[in-house]
This record gives structure tokens, C-alpha cells and sequence, in this order.
């Protein structure tokens, strides 16, 4: 158990040599507030006077002391003269080759050692001072004494100096493998201790911290310390321990503190209020105390201390490897160490994008994952949202259809106007899709980013000309599938294949069509009627006139044109009620014809359409009253004349029943075709991306930048390694080493029995 103590000493001495603070030691960390007779406490522990003394703050950076039991006589080496005593001695982490035998001459040390680094401004610094000393007389401990808790500056201090310090002592006892040693003077309120406050913060159940109080023997008279040392008013899982120190005259009067230390005893012993735990007090007992309860805490600690050193060790090992061997850098090795990089890197590349990495992020995408991302999330969203009448108005759609047929009527729908509006938005997902090459493209330029391991961030140049030569490649890789993608669409762009079996044809459009317009109207029909009050007994439909039944007695009468209503023949004379009128029945239409054909198969109006043999209309005959309103005959003749053609003709904006027939006819056509055409954009554009740019720089990259790095009058140039990487090695080794020889002490710890 005795051997836990050296282990955490060389621990220390180790990790302070390349100023590391990574690992949290145990030890013990003094805290208190000015005059609280901390300094006191800790000579009293060693048995000498080697701390600076004075008025303001005298501790101004934190004193690590390690004090080791040792009754071997010192070696010949820096024996010191004839009136010192052999058996003592300290040694400072910034001075380790020499021995202090003079303890004036230790404190005389570290007041020059502190001058050094903070002034003599009564400023402080973190920066800590080492000392071990030596001793048959002292227990194997290890403290920190921090400097006193002020709230007044003095001096030259800053103005914040209470709050650097409570930062200071902060960064210690945060941490939680540090035990508490709080010292408080007795004759003040121990509720308004500044040690204990501050404890409380970062160990607020106080199972690591030890309350010390301090004079008890000027306490006011009538007064004493058995209730803070009882526990009774503030608890410690730790305790209490009264020590007495020496008085300012005893300091004054060089009073040893050997003699001093059988006062304190005396004192407890002979007390009427104190005796019952007398044994319990006492710098003698403080000191077995802290003692066991360092002994304890480092064996706590062990376990988690081995695992994390070892950790260290395996992190700082895969480091230096990274920053390769200094040894292979003669030219007989450069070749070599040149094809290992290109070889690791173009290995990564692959494996980046295949998602067979060993340190896959578990946040975010990464590699090709982003790349299928690419693919389904931005790429076919985008396309799945260009819908096949995009920028098309059913106007333009018409304007189309009449453009088509030129100077005749056409007697069906022209098919170029359907070619002429679906290649119209075939092209539309061509710049999508180059786009989409693009992103790729970036995305393997990313890729590239995140692979510079730190073995090629050691050569800066070659680090350069490796990510040129990838670039250049991934550009010569993304021309072939963009100019692969440009021709896909122009194959669909050069033969609109109507007999695709997904084609939905012109007689499923037209059927389709059909029954659209004729529901259509239905609901118009029955929405009229039911704003004017009436029921629907008439239902107007694209096929002509239909009673409730679907035949009602226009069911074989030639259509009106742009009302669909039967067309009856007017007698001559005046106009009579419609009761009156005889109707003349057209002769029957073939039964394969279909109702509405006319509105596919040709004729500008429905009425072209009637049968020869029905009577004409005749023009009514004109009344009395209407010959009074003629104008009388002139002596000359009128001249008619045409208008202008305007310059640009456009539709009318009001569509005829023909043609929206037409119009929803390529609609539905359109929409058929596209979502073939979309289906098959969506297939080939990663694959083309994939086979084109991705796969052919996985598979290109290793060669590419062997033949044009591999070059022997090259390899001092790309090999070159910066400063910077030397500096990182050399730091590296250093840790590294520490780490291992940290290693090496634990290892030589067993298991310890405790009883």
C-alpha cells in the first residue's frame, strides 16, 4: 500500500517534464483564506520552515510538494558542509540535477523562482512550483498549496485578483480525483469560511473534503471549537482536525517546530474541553489522516487511471505513426513511401464513397450516401415536380392545334402539335439533369477534402499536386456524362414513340376525354339549374341533348354549333309559338358513328354536318316596320373595304365545345408520354452519372496519379516535409515516450490489501 504514493509521484514528475496536464492525479489541494495559518500548517506537516513569509499575498503560484520518507543517507554527490543535517534535503522539478540541503535556502528558491515568472508585483500565475523533499521524519504525501483567498488588492495586484485566484483554486479542486484539505481559523465564523464556501461548490455533499481548523488556543475566552470539531456545525463526511500552530512570538524567537509540535499535543491533552478527542487532533494525526486517506483515494482511482493512460498512449502511438518515420525519407525509401500514400489515399476514395470506412460518422451523410441523397432526394424531387403542361395554358395548347393545320380546316387533330408540345417539355428535364452532374461532381470534390490524412498533410506539395491531379480527373470524367445525358434527351426528342406499351393511345384519350367533358358538363348543368330554382330534367351533354333517361326526342337532331342544342326548322311568315311549328326529322345517323364525332373527325361547326335532304331555313320576311327604318337609295354606290391584318393574331379567349374536345385531348396525350419519358430520365441519369463520373474515377484515380507523380526528379520535391510537421512529430514523441513510461509505473503496481 506504502508503494501507491511513489507510483503518483513519478506520475507527476513525468507528466510535468513536457508541461501535461491531461491526466488528473490524486492529491491533496490546500485552500484558505489569508492568515488562516495555511502556510503554517503545511511546515508543521514537514517539521521545517521553507515557506515564504510575509504581509499581502506571499503564495503566488501553486507549490506542489511531494514529500517522501527516506532514512538512506545521501550519496557523495552535492554533499553539503558539516553543520547540515544529511538526512534532509528538497529538490525542484526546474532545478533536478541539485540538491537543497538549507531549507532558508529552499524558501530563498521559490520566492526567486516565483519573482521570475509573476514579478514583484504581487501578481500570481498558474504555473506551478515543484518541490520534493526528503525526510525521515515526514509520511509519504503529496499536496498543493494554493495561494490564500484575498478580497482587497494591494499593491500593484489587479483589481480582479480575488477572482483570478478563485479561478485558480477552481481548476484544482474541480476535478474529481483531488481531496479537499479546507483550513479555517477557529476564532472566526465557520459559516463564513471562505475554504469551506468554495468546497462546497464542487463537493457539495463534503465527501472529499477535510476541514482543518486552526488556532484554537486564542479563541475567545468562554468559547471553543468542540462543536465545528464534532461535526455538529457544518457536517464532513471527512471530519474535522484541530491543529495548533505557532504563535508570532514563537516565530519571532526561532522556536523549532519539533518543540513546537509537543506543545500542540500538551495542549490537547491537558484540556478539560478537548481531551475526550484529544487523539483526534493534533498535526501528528493530520498527518496519518491525510496519509491514509491519499493511500485510498489513489487506489480508488487506479483502475480509471490505468484505462486512461492507456488510451492516451494508444492515441498519441497512432499519431506519430501518422506523421511517418524520418527515416524514410532518403531517397532509397522515397519511392516507395510515395506509392504507400497514393496507395492509401486512392483506397480511401473508394471506400469513402462504398461506405466501407472504419470511422463512419454517426451525426450526418457522408460519401456516397450524400451521393445517393443527391439522387433520390434533390435530383428526383426536382423532376417528379415538372408536371407535363407546365408554362402551357389551354390557349397555348389551342394556338398549337391551329398553327398545326396551316391554311385548311383539318378534319382531325394534327399529331405534330402533340409532338411539338410534349418535346417541348421533354427538354425542360435536360438542365436538371446536367445540374445533377454537377452536385455529384462537387460532392467527389468534398470527398477528396475530407481524405487529406494526416500522412499526406506531412508533405504540403504533394498534398497540392494530389488534389490537382484528382480535380483534373474528375473534370475529364464529368464532360463524358454530361454530353451522355444530353444525348439521352435527344433521343427522346427524336422519335415520339406512340406504341409504347405504357402509351395510354388515342382511343383510351378520347374515351377518357369523353367522359370528362360530359361530367363536366353535367355539373355545370346541374349547378344552373339549381341557382334558378329548377330541377335538372334537362342534362346537356357533349353527345347533343338528353332528357333524365339519357334520350330524349333531340336525341337524332343535327346540333346548333357552340350550344349543342337540336336545330329546328322555322316556317315562313311571322314567328308563331313553338307549339305550332311543325319539325322535320333529319334522317338517322349510322349506329357505328359516334354521337359527337364531328368534334375528332373535322368540320369548323356542327351544323356542316346536317342532312341534304332537311329543309332550309328561309329568311324571315321583313314587317311594315322594319321597311320604314331602311334607308332610302343613294345616287352612288358604296365601296367596302377590308380591315388590316394586325400584326400579331391571337385566339379568341373564349374556346368552342370542338375545341375544348382538342385541347384536353393533348393534355391527356402529353401527360401519358411525359410520365414515360420522366420514368426513364429518373433511371438513366444516376446511372449514367454513376458509370461515367463516379466509377471512372474510382477506378482512374490510382493510375492517374502514378503516372503523373511517380517521377524520381520528383520525389525530393513532393517529399519535402514543412517545419511545422517536424515541430508536430517532436511533440508527439515526447508525449508519447511520457505516456509509455507512465504506462511502465503502473504496470509495476499489484494488488494491495487494504486491512
Amino acid at each position: 500500500m506504502d508503494q501507491l504514493l511513489p507510483v503518483i509521484n513519478k506520475l507527476q514528475d513525468a507528466f510535468s517534464t513536457i508541461g501535461l496536464d491531461t491526466i488528473d492525479l490524486p492529491q491533496i489541494v490546500v485552500i484558505g483564506s489569508q492568515s488562516s495559518g495555511k502556510s503554517s500548517v503545511l511546515e508543521n506537516i514537514v517539521g521545517r520552515e521553507f515557506l515564504p513569509r510575509g504581509s499581502g499575498i506571499v503564495t503566488r503560484r501553486p507549490l506542489t510538494l511531494q514529500l517522501i520518507n527516506r532514512s538512506d543517507p545521501p550519496s557523495a554527490n552535492n554533499k553539503p558542509g558539516n553543520n547540515e543535517d544529511l538526512s534532509e534535503w528538497g529538490e525542484f522539478g526546474h532545478k533536478p540535477n541539485e540538491r537543497f540541503y538549507s531549507f532558508p535556502a529552499i524558501r530563498d528558491e521559490i520566492i526567486r523562482e516565483t519573482d521570475r515568472v509573476t514579478g514583484k508585483n504581487k501578481g500570481i500565475s498558474h504555473e506551478a512550483i515543484r518541490l520534493t523533499i526528503y525526510s525521515p521524519h515526514v509520511l509519504n504525501l503529496s499536496l498543493v498549496d494554493l495561494p490564500g483567498i484575498t478580497r482587497v488588492p494591494v499593491g500593484e495586484q489587479p483589481p480582479d485578483i480575488e477572482k483570478q485566484i478563485r479561478k485558480m483554486i477552481f481548476t484544482y479542486i474541480d476535478k474529481p480525483s483531488a481531496i479537499i484539505l479546507a483550513v479555517t481559523a477557529a476564532n472566526t465564523d465557520l459559516s463564513n469560511s471562505d475554504a469551506l464556501q468554495i468546497a462546497r461548490e464542487v463537493d457539495p455533499e463534503g465527501v472529499r473534503t477535510l476541514g482543518v481548523l486552526t488556532k484554537i488556543d486564542i479563541m475567545d475566552q468562554g468559547t471553543d471549537a468542540l462543536d465545528m470539531l464534532t461535526g455538529k456545525v457544518i457536517p464532513l463526511k471527512l471530519g474535522f482536525i484541530g491543529v495548533i500552530n505557532r504563535s508570532q512570538q514563537d516565530i519571532i524567537t526561532n522556536k523549532p517546530i519539533r518543540e513546537a509540535l509537543k506543545s500542540e499535543n500538551e495542549f490537547f491533552s491537558k484540556s478539560p474541553i478537548y481531551r475526550p478527542i484529544a487523539h483526534k487532533c493534533g498535526t501528528l494525526f493530520l498527518t496519518k489522516v491525510l496519509n491514509k486517506i491519499l493511500l485510498h483515494h489513489i487506489r480508488d482511482c487506479l483502475p480509471d487511471l490505468k484505462a486512461k493512460i492507456l488510451k492516451l498512449t494508444q492515441d498519441a502511438q497512432a499519431e506519430y505513426s501518422s506523421y511517418g518515420d524520418s527515416a524514410l525519407d532518403n531517397k532509397n525509401n522515397q519511392g516507395a513511401l510515395l506509392l504507400q500514400i497514393i496507395t492509401k489515399f486512392s483506397a480511401d476514395y473508394r471506400h469513402t464513397i462504398e461506405g466501407k470506412l472504419t470511422e463512419i460518422s454517426l451525426t450526418e451523410l457522408c460519401g456516397g450516401a450524400r451521393i445517393n441523397y443527391i439522387f433520390n432526394e434533390i435530383f428526383g424531387q426536382c423532376v417528379n415536380s415538372i408536371t407535363p403542361t407546365d408554362g402551357l395554358t389551354t390557349n397555348d395548347i389551342r394556338t398549337a392545334i391551329r398553327n398545326a393545320t396551316g391554311p385548311r380546316a383539318a378534319l382531325f387533330v394534327p399529331e405534330i402539335s402533340f409532338e411539338l408540345l410534349v418535346k417541348k417539355q421533354i427538354t425542360r428535364m435536360e438542365e436538371p439533369s446536367l445540374q445533377c452532374v454537377d452536385l455529384v461532381y462537387c460532392e467527389l470534390q468534398r470527398i477528396i477534402s475530407h481524405l487529406e490524412n494526416r500522412e499526406l498533410q506531412r508533405f504540403a506539395t504533394l498534398k497540392e499536386r494530389v488534389v490537382d491531379v484528382v480535380n483534373g480527373l474528375l473534370n475529364r470524367c464529368r464532360s463524358p456524362a454530361k454530353d451522355m445525358i444530353t444525348n439521352l434527351i435527344k433521343v427522346e426528342l427524336s422519335y415520339i414513340n406512340t406504341n409504347h406499351p405504357d402509351f395510354i393511345g388515342g382511343e383510351e384519350a378520347i374515351h377518357a376525354v369523353f367522359e370528362k367533358l360530359k361530367i363536366t358538363e353535367q355539373q355545370n348543368q346541374i349547378q344552373n339549374a339549381s341557382q334558378q330554382g329548377q330541377g335538372p330534367q334537362v342534362v346537356r351533354g357533349p353527345m347533343g341533348t338528353q332528357g333524365a333517361s339519357g334520350q330524349g326526342q333531340g336525341h337524332n337532331q343535327p346540333l346548333v354549333p357552340g350550344n349543342g342544342q337540336p336545330q329546328s326548322t322555322p316556317a315562313q311568315g311571322p314567328p308563331t309559338s313553338s307549339s305550332s311549328q311543325p319539325q322535320t326529322q333529319p334522317q338517322p345517323q349510322s349506329q357505328t358513328q359516334p354521337q359527337s364525332s364531328w368534334w375528332m373527325w373535322g368540320g369548323s361547326s356542327p351544323a356542316s354536318n346536317q342532312p341534304q335532304n332537311q329543309p332550309q331555313s328561309k329568311p324571315p320576311v321583313p314587317t311594315p316596320s322594319s321597311n320604314k327604318a331602311l334607308p332610302q337609295s343613294r345616287p352612288f354606290e358604296r365601296v367596302e373595304r377590308l380591315e388590316h391584318v394586325p400584326n400579331t393574331i391571337k385566339t379568341a379567349s373564349k374556346l368552342s365545345d370542338k375545341e375544348k374536345f382538342e385541347t384536353e385531348l393533348i393534355q391527356s396525350l402529353m401527360v401519358s408520354y411525359f410520365n414515360i419519358v420522366r420514368k426513364n430520365v429518373k433511371d438513366m441519369v444516376p446511372k449514367t452519372i454513376m458509370h461515367f463520373l463516379v466509377m471512372s474515377s474510382i477506378e482512374q484515380m490510382q493510375n492517374e496519379l502514378v503516372r503523373q507523380l511517380y517521377k524520381e526528379e520528383l520525389f525530393e520535391q513532393l517529399l519535402a516535409e514543412s517545419p511545422e510537421t517536424a515541430i508536430k512529430r517532436k511533440d508527439c514523441r515526447a508525449r508519447l515516450q511520457v505516456y509509455q513510461r507512465a504506462c511502465d509505473v503502473l504496470n509495476e503496481v499489484r494488488d494491495f490489501d487494504l486491512k
